[in-house]
């Protein structure tokens, strides 16, 4: 019997969950009173973020895992992965006692290497994104034998990531929407086949970065459809090409696949940080950010959030962006005399309109007259949009004409 007549059935289904429930640990819903004021419906988080390995990608690899022959395991195992998939099959052959070796981008954040190192895995960087560090690790497979597990287009993979659904409406019965994120498209497929089977009028709508949505492209064309570059910061799910032995499964079962700008992923960073003081990785994101998108109301909403690894450098570079994007920090040029006090005055007029300044740059040489207009160059903190506009509005009150310019932090 072949894979595709194996797979994707609600016994295989039944028996990844069950097989999968030995490492995963129970993410159980969280109601999201914030996303649920901001988009008119009944928001819920899946958590997947706070898995053991900080992602959902250990249940498709351990459960594919499970399924090798002892000889399979024996030749050692080899993926490719921008670093989720990487740390579930790292995680699942150390359970095995089999030899790992993970093919990642060279663009992977570190903690997401160091992380898959941790589980005795050896790693190999190779390539700028997900499509040629999998061309490296396909010819390493055949160089030396090892068993190769594809990172989405497997079905026996994506059964075990649809054990996610199972969770879902065992807990959430009337669920009307699952978003899902979408990079090759495993998580998808195995969501919305089973969500599908356990009740077809649930409506499973992908998300994928804007900069990089091979599967919106895919459905548009009818086939599977490679994007000539990727350009994204959800880093895991940068993917030039989807699944081919999924897209079958994607076309039957997904409903609708809505796209997210970087911009929009970097905000919903700072909500989840500051709402519900938890940690998301990009990809994760993705359904976080298409909320506002779905175009529904008073609906029953999960967002999957699909993992959490992300180093505390690109962290701290999402927070500083948020905060800009938000009009939390922002920058304004005024022009005034080189004269003694001129500087007081401003930090004055700021102070009194409660902005915090974080930064002042003084540049006497903006204008060959000295004493007509020196540049002052203000950062600093405000409370959102409105109070910027405020400040905004009281420095040109009182003769100056302040002019917005790019932020950097």
């Amino acid at each position: 019997m072949s894979e595709k007549e194996q797979m994707l059935t609600l016994p295989k289904f039944e028996e990844a969950s069950e097989i999968v429930g030995r490492v995963t640990l129970e993410t159980k819903l969280v109601y999201s009173d914030y996303f649920s004021r901001q988009t008119g419906n009944k928001v819920y988080l899946k958590p997947e973020n706070m898995q053991f390995t900080g992602a959902y990608k250990v249940r498709g690899a351990y459960y594919k895992m499970s399924t090798l022959s002892q000889e399979e395991r024996d030749r050692g195992l080899i993926t490719a992965s921008a670093g989720n998939h990487a740390q579930g099959v790292a995680y699942a052959a150390k359970c095995y006692g089999a030899k790992a070796t993970i093919v990642m981008p060279t663009t992977t954040p570190l903690m997401k290497v160091n992380r898959t190192k941790s589980y005795g895995a050896e790693v190999v960087l190779w390539g700028d994104v997900y499509d040629e560090a999998c061309a490296k690790a396909l010819e390493l497979a055949s160089e030396h034998g090892y068993t190769f597990i594809h990172p989405f287009d497997d079905l026996t993979v994506a059964t075990g990531q649809g054990t996610i659904a199972m969770e879902i409406v065992k807990e959430l019965p009337l669920v009307d929407y699952i978003l899902v994120p979408i990079g090759g498209g495993g998580l998808a497929t195995g969501v919305s086949t089973l969500a599908k089977l356990l009740n077809p009028k649930i409506k499973v709508i992908g998300v994928e970065p804007a900069g990089a949505n091979c599967m919106q492209e895919s459905l548009k064309n009818g086939k599977v459809t490679t994007l000539p570059l990727v350009n994204t910061i959800a880093d895991g799910t940068a993917v030039k090409t989807p699944g081919s032995k999924l897209f079958p499964y994607i076309q039957k079962n997904l409903d609708d696949i809505i796209t997210v700008d970087d911009e929009e992923l970097v905000v919903a960073f700072l909500d989840m940080v500051e709402n519900h003081k938890m940690i998301v990785e990009n990809s994760g994101l993705l359904s976080v950010a298409a909320l506002k998108k779905l175009g529904v109301k008073d609906k029953k909403v999960v967002s999957i959030l699909s993992g959490g690894n992300m180093d505390v450098i690109t962290m701290s570079s999402v927070v500083q962006q948020g905060l800009i994007f938000r009009d939390r920090i922002f920058t304004v040029s005024v022009l005034l005399p080189d004269k003694p006090g001129e500087l007081h005055r401003v930090s004055g007029i700021i102070a009194k309109e409660n902005g915090n300044v974080i930064k002042l740059e003084h540049n006497q040489f903006v204008s060959i007259n000295r004493n007509a207009a020196v540049e002052l160059r203000i950062t600093m903190e405000a409370f959102g949009t409105e109070h910027k506009n405020r400040i905004m509005e009281t420095l040109e009150k009182e003769g100056y004409k302040p002019r917005l310019v790019r932020t950097n932090i």
